[in-house]
């Protein structure tokens, strides 16, 4: 082979070895392109998601009130609102978990997330069971106790929307951990109200069947007060990892 052969397949090689470099660090490229769309957020924001569904129990909550003071004939529209708004605060659930099996990255950990979301969901869920043993049950008297009971819960309520709010920026942390205090000593307030009106319950009934109607009634809407210091936790965990 001569020298000028030579180098024109010297020449055909390197073109050759740049059009596989090219290829190469083309597909490089378009590799990393795919692995961002797939741990980008793909929707929505966590927060955003976790603010609707405390002001959708801030709504329970109202409701629940005007439950307790309705008469006897008004009841059954309010519960169905409550049923509706639990409806809607399932939905917010549910699309909180389809964000978190579509995202892979996450402003704080997927196992505070989904207890807290499953938190705010427990919440309502008592709420709602609260307000359709009302109903079903065909409760003559509301007693004060209930109101009271609705009334730590409506606070505690409160105070979890605004952890919520604080909770998109850390510098706002001992405000969260206030609400959090807040949570909890309401939720204590609200064992004292249980146990009184328990203890008062079966010392003043004298109808087996209304003792047990309203000691189930009181034992749901104590337990909504308990789930909302599950949120507390969940928050409490979340700032512990984060701040």
């Amino acid at each position: 082979m001569n020298n000028r052969s030579l180098l024109h397949n010297n020449m055909v090689t390197y073109r050759k070895g740049s059009v596989v470099i090219r290829r190469v660090l083309l597909l490089k490229s378009l590799m990393r392109m795919n692995l961002f769309k797939m741990f980008a957020p793909k929707s929505g924001d966590f927060f955003d998601s976790f603010a609707q569904s405390t002001r959708n129990l801030v709504a329970m909550s109202q409701k629940f009130k005007e439950l307790l003071d309705a008469k006897e004939g008004e009841r059954e529209g309010l519960v169905r609102e409550i049923h509706d708004l639990e409806h809607v605060g399932d939905q917010i659930t549910h699309n909180l978990f389809i964000q978190l099996s579509e995202n892979f990255i996450t402003p704080f950990d997927r196992e505070d997330i989904h207890y807290l979301a499953s938190s705010l969901d427990d919440v309502a869920d008592f709420i709602n069971g609260t307000a359709s043993r009302i109903s079903l049950y065909q409760l003559k008297e509301i007693d004060q106790v209930m109101h009271g009971l609705a009334s730590v819960l409506s606070r505690q309520i409160a105070e979890i929307d605004n952890a919520i709010q604080n909770l998109r920026n850390m510098k706002n942390a001992q405000r969260v951990r206030e609400a959090i205090v807040r949570i909890n000593d309401l939720e204590n307030e609200a064992d004292s109200i249980f146990d009184l009106a328990i203890a008062r319950l079966f010392s003043e009934e004298t109808n087996a069947i209304e003792m047990i109607k309203k000691k189930e009634i009181l034992s749901v809407l104590e337990t909504a007060t308990d789930k909302c210091e599950d949120v507390a936790n969940a928050i409490e965990s979340i700032l512990v990892k984060n701040s």
